[in-house]
């Protein structure tokens, strides 16, 4: 599997690229800006994008939606009940992020338990809210990547529009917590950690 991790946007969003190496099929997941190192990668591999999809819809991980998908012609795919964020700029804060308002729609839906084909490989999609009303993770081979639900040794916000601290934590433990401990966790800003790491260490979640 081919993965690549660029730091884009005005947030240095963790945005990543997924590939097969059998197929060069690829899908790049929430990018934030910095499209033309978006697609750098794309073309140094020799990858095809097959998707972009976004684990949650606030501004800091869309903010190159709009021109990776003009230029490259893939479908966007996000949860259902992010939607509404997506389309409105006044709840997904990213004119108050980067000046430029981003309203846009979906190609796709992604819903809890939903399995996307890219070449040889299977992305697993979960619905994580607690951050987000449709926040989703993604598990592939041996990562899961976790948008902003869960980060090494903290947790996502839940103070935007469509958080819930509470259901948040649900999420965590209930949904990403009984996976593989060695599930390495690619989150969406900051370093990466482990499902094993982030049950024992986690002051947020024990």
């Amino acid at each position: 599997m081919f993965l690549e991790k660029v730091p884009a946007g005005v947030y240095a969003v963790n945005c990543y690229v997924i590939g097969d190496e059998q197929t060069n099929k690829a899908a790049v997941v929430d990018p934030g800006g910095d499209v033309d190192k978006i697609i750098k990668v794309l073309e140094n591999n020799d990858l095809e994008l097959k998707y972009i999809l976004l684990t949650h819809a606030h501004g800091d991980h869309i903010g190159g939606l709009v021109e990776l998908r003009e230029r490259t012609g893939a479908p966007v795919y996000i949860h259902q009940e992010d939607l509404y964020m997506l389309q409105n700029s006044s709840v997904n804060y990213s004119q108050a992020i980067s000046g430029v308002k981003i309203e846009t729609n979906a190609d796709g839906f992604l819903n809890d338990g939903d399995r996307l084909e890219l070449g040889d490989l299977t992305l697993s999609i979960i619905h994580t809210p607690g951050h987000s009303k449709g926040g989703i993770c993604i598990a592939v081979g041996n990562v899961l990547l976790t948008g902003d639900t869960l980060f090494a040794n903290s947790i996502g916000r839940s103070d935007l529009y469509g958080g819930n601290q509470e259901e948040l934590i649900q999420s965590i433990k209930n949904k990403l917590f009984t996976l593989d401990e060695d599930l390495t966790v690619l989150p969406g800003h900051g370093p990466a950690t482990t499902i094993r790491i982030e049950k024992i260490t986690n002051p947020y979640v024990r």
